[in-house]
């Protein structure tokens, strides 16, 4: 089979399309044909070395989506032509940036009859970043309102149709090409985020603060968050690698009883339970997973070029 990898940390030359044996299903594996590979910063972090793969040379790749072809004798909720999709291997697993992908069974949930398993190729990372910070950290209830910082990137689109999805009010941010398709995916206020008066539109919006915040730039954002929050706002921050955050000392965040989660998608307990939970809202039509671009196998270093450098809507695909 043919699969991207790389021998070395560095740059996105060091990624190779390879010639190399198909993967057996041993173990709670099961083997997926794929069909989309969502693209995400945190592959690049592997590649570059800031992460440690389990070991060299590596196939990059957190997401995957396709058919299985193969199960392990272990396996028994999963069946030779099932449509899944998953996350969470390309650390201590292969990747899916390749044809073939050996997927522990509980990274993996089935996809619903009409789901596209290129779109949810990228769902994973993205999406259940989503679910952990909405659903699982801040409890988000129906009728509070929440504040989405990036709504156009891949995991801030999947968290403005979340949290609809959930009957919130949602408020997001995003450049102004793009307010119209969030308004569409279920923002009830889209805001360029470089007005002046961003900060007073968006408690305007509220009604006074906001009762949820994902914030995806917390070293630049979380002094605004301490303005625009009601008391007892529950801010998620889904971080940068390498930034710093300091707490807020202004007297915002010391009157209104914020509480602060810092999280990682890498710490969910149990990867079946969100990805199951947002199949369903695929499935319905509550999640539209949109792909910006896709990608073949040739073009991986571009991509994971684009996925930090360029402004799109939505997510960067790999379809082998």
């Amino acid at each position: 089979m043919r699969a991207v990898r790389f021998h070395e940390h560095g740059g996105p030359d060091v990624l190779t399309v390879d010639e190399i044996d198909r993967p057996s299903a041993t173990g709670h594996d099961v083997i997926v044909a794929v069909h989309g590979a969502g693209v995400n910063p945190v592959d690049t972090y592997f590649r570059e070395g800031s992460y440690e793969p389990f070991t060299l040379p590596m196939i990059p790749g957190i997401d995957v989506a396709g058919e299985v072809v193969e199960v392990s004798e272990y396996v028994e909720d999963y069946e030779v032509g099932d449509l899944v999709y998953g996350t969470g291997i390309g650390k201590d697993h292969y990747g899916g940036y390749a044809e073939y992908a050996a997927v522990p069974v509980d990274r993996l949930a089935k996809l619903p009859a009409g789901v596209d398993p290129v779109a949810a190729g990228g769902a994973g990372v993205a999406a259940v970043t989503a679910w952990r910070a909405l659903i699982d950290h801040a409890t988000l209830q129906v009728a509070e309102t929440c504040l989405i910082h990036g709504g156009s990137g891949g995991v801030g689109h999947a968290a403005v149709q979340l949290a609809a999805a959930a009957g919130a009010h949602v408020i997001t941010t995003g450049r102004p090409e793009y307010h119209d398709r969030l308004t569409d995916l279920g923002a009830d206020d889209v805001f360029d985020y470089r007005r002046a008066d961003l900060d007073d539109a968006i408690v305007e919006a509220s009604d006074g603060g906001v009762d949820v915040i994902l914030d995806h730039r917390m070293h630049e954002y979380l002094g605004f968050d301490a303005t625009v929050a009601a008391t007892g706002c529950r801010v998620v921050g889904i971080g940068e690698k390498g930034a710093e955050v300091g707490f807020p000392q202004s007297a915002a965040a010391r009157s209104k009883d914020l509480q602060l989660t810092m999280m990682s998608m890498f710490n969910t307990p149990d990867f079946r339970v969100p990805l199951s939970g947002l199949a369903s809202l695929m499935g319905d039509g509550d999640l539209s997973i949109e792909v910006a671009r896709t990608y073949d196998l040739d073009e991986a270093a571009e991509a994971q070029r684009a996925v930090l450098e360029d402004s799109v809507l939505g997510k960067l695909v790999i379809t082998p």
